[in-house]
């Protein structure tokens, strides 16, 4: 498929930009229409995502990029070609974490009602951005015979964007059946999303061939492993001072 999706004023408009921005604009009106039930103004979260959006932009390329060293260095100028893909999601998640923290302890609001609010919007903006890996041919995995697998340089290969796109959805429907009847202390629901999506993506990743690397571990992986071991601390030790 065409990576490029049209040209408008002869700049190339590519499907990979297009699918992320559909997937921030779905969760920012998710996002808006739960912080109106539990009555968080809507202009608080409004000016929190006009930081976290194009800074966890910048954190997913600068991830990317850190760990792909070896190719940018030789040539400095493709760092800022974001349209050519090279984003990574542990990046975006952690620049996020970052703003969040930062913007409620401004602003005095709940970090944990926050990201309660942005876990479920955020990755359902995954699964729709997964697609654009698909439009870009890039973060398949290894070869396979399975009937659903699919060719990328005449080769049959696992759909691994497929894979994490279905598994995100799913989650994404767990967490809003689990935000509305079983959340019983705030931050559940985002440390659900980290224990949840780090599993699948830990999983995931051993089937990739383009893996980010540091020596000979996969660096998803780790990131995955330590973001499981994290959240489930802080989910245990929430609900048990909740008890108390």
């Amino acid at each position: 498929m065409n990576p490029v999706a049209f040209k408008l004023f002869g700049l190339e408009v590519r499907w990979y930009g297009i699918l992320i921005s559909v997937g921030v604009i779905i969760g920012t009106i998710l996002a808006l229409r739960e912080s109106k039930r539990i009555s968080i103004e809507e202009d608080t979260l409004i000016d929190l995502l006009l930081y976290a959006i194009p800074i966890s932009l910048l954190g997913a390329r600068a991830y990317y990029v850190i760990f792909s060293w070896d190719y940018y260095k030789n040539d400095l100028i493709q760092i800022f070609n974001f349209r050519g893909g090279g984003l990574a999601i542990h990046g975006a998640i952690i620049a996020g974490i970052i703003v969040v923290v930062v913007f409620c302890r401004k602003r005095k609001v709940d970090f944990w009602e926050i990201v309660d609010i942005c876990a479920p919007s955020l990755i359902l903006g995954q699964a729709i951005g997964r697609w654009g890996n698909y439009i870009n041919q890039e973060a398949y995995g290894r070869p396979t015979n399975l009937p659903w697998g699919i060719i990328i340089d005449g080769v049959k290969v696992h759909p691994t964007f497929l894979y994490e796109s279905i598994g995100d959805f799913l989650v994404f429907l767990f967490l809003l059946w689990y935000r509305k009847n079983k959340s019983k202390v705030p931050g559940e629901v985002f440390l659900l999303y980290l224990i949840l999506y780090s599993a699948i993506r830990f999983f995931i990743e051993g089937l990739r061939t383009d893996s980010l690397m540091m020596g000979s571990i996969r660096v998803a992986q780790l990131v995955s492993i330590i973001g499981i071991v994290a959240a489930s601390f802080y989910f245990i030790k929430r609900r048990k001072e909740k008890l108390k």
